[in-house]
C-alpha cells in the first residue's frame, strides 16, 4: 500500500489477522529484516509493516527526519487504516520512532517491544561521529552503507553474516541519500525518553543482543533497571531478528505475540 506524507510516498503493508502489530525496522535497513518472522506472527496478528521515510521503497520527506516526525507517520497510516491501538515492536531507531509515538499517544500503544534499541539520547561522541557520518555519505554513500551494515554485527561474526551484509548493503544502495542523512539528523538530535519508558503504563520489553556492538548490553542492563522494563538477553549482535530467529521466536511466545 502507498500514503502520502509531506506530498511523498510512504509504503507499508498489511498481512495477517488479529491484534495490530505495527514493525518498525531500523536505520539503513528495510522491511526485509522481519522476512523470516511475518508468517510466524502473522498467524495471530494484523502486521502493519512500514517502509520508514528516506527506507526501503519510502521517500524522503524532510531535511530532518526526526523521531517526533516519523511517529507522526506512523501514526497517520493507523488512522487512514482505522486503527485505534496497536502492539509496536521497534528494532533500533525503529524502537526510538515507538518510543516518540508512546510520548504523543501513549492511549494507543497496548504492548511495546525495543529491540537491539534504547531510550537514551545521542552522547556528545555519538553526536560528533553523526556528524561525521554525515560528510563520508556526503562524499561516498556506498563505502559508509557498506561500513554501516558491516558495523550492525560483531567483527568475529562478519564473515558469518556476510550474506546479510551484502543483501542489505544492496538494498540501502537503493535508498536516497537526502533520506539517510536526514535520518542521521533525526536520531543525533533525538531527546532522551527514558521517562517516557518508565512511565509507559502498557506491557513493556526490551531485547538485546549480548554482542550487540551498537547497543553495548551493560547499558540495556542499566535502562532496564531504571525504567522498570523486562529485559529478554539473546546471543547476538545488533541484529537479533537475523542472527538468532530462534531465540526471538522464543521470546514472541512469552510476551504472547505468538
Amino acid at each position: 500500500m502507498i500514503t502520502k506524507f509531506n506530498n511523498s510516498s510512504i509504503y507499508y503493508t498489511i498481512t495477517g489477522n488479529g491484534p495490530a502489530l505495527v514493525l518498525l525496522h531500523g536505520f539503513l535497513l528495510s522491511p526485509t529484516i522481519w522476512t523470516d518472522i511475518i508468517p510466524k506472527l502473522a498467524t495471530k496478528n494484523k502486521l502493519i509493516i512500514i517502509d520508514l521515510p528516506g527506507h526501503g521503497k519510502s521517500k524522503y520527506i524532510a531535511e530532518i527526519h526526526s523521531m517526533e516526525l516519523m511517529a507522526e507517520v506512523v501514526h497517520s497510516i493507523l488512522e487512514e487504516n482505522n486503527i485505534e491501538k496497536a502492539n509496536f515492536i521497534g528494532h533500533s531507531m525503529g524502537g526510538y520512532i515507538s518510543l516518540a509515538f508512546a510520548e504523543k499517544y501513549p492511549s494507543k500503544i497496548e504492548t511495546l517491544v525495543l529491540l537491539n534499541s534504547s531510550s537514551e539520547a545521542d552522547s556528545e561522541e555519538r553526536k560528533i561521529n553523526r556528524n561525521r557520518a554525515i560528510k563520508v555519505i556526503e562524499n561516498n554513500s556506498e563505502v559508509f552503507i557498506k561500513m554501516g551494515i558491516a558495523a550492525l554485527f560483531k567483527d568475529e561474526k562478519q564473515e558469518e553474516f556476510q550474506h546479510l551484509i551484502e543483501k542489505f548493503s544492496s538494498e540501502a544502495f537503493q535508498f536516497p541519500v537526502k533520506g539517510i542523512i536526514a535520518s542521521i539528523k533525526g536520531m543525533r538530535d533525538r531527546k532522551d525518553r527514558s521517562s517516557i519508558l518508565k512511565n509507559f503504563k502498557g506491557y513493556k520489553y526490551m531485547i538485546s543482543g549480548v554482542e550487540d556492538p551498537i547497543i553495548p548490553i551493560s547499558s540495556s542492563e542499566k535502562t532496564a533497571l531504571t525504567t522498570n522494563t523486562k529485559l529478554y538477553k539473546v546471543q547476538s549482535g545488533h541484529m537479533s531478528i537475523n542472527e538468532n530467529i530462534n531465540e526471538i521466536v522464543k521470546i514472541m511466545h512469552f510476551i504472547e505475540f505468538l
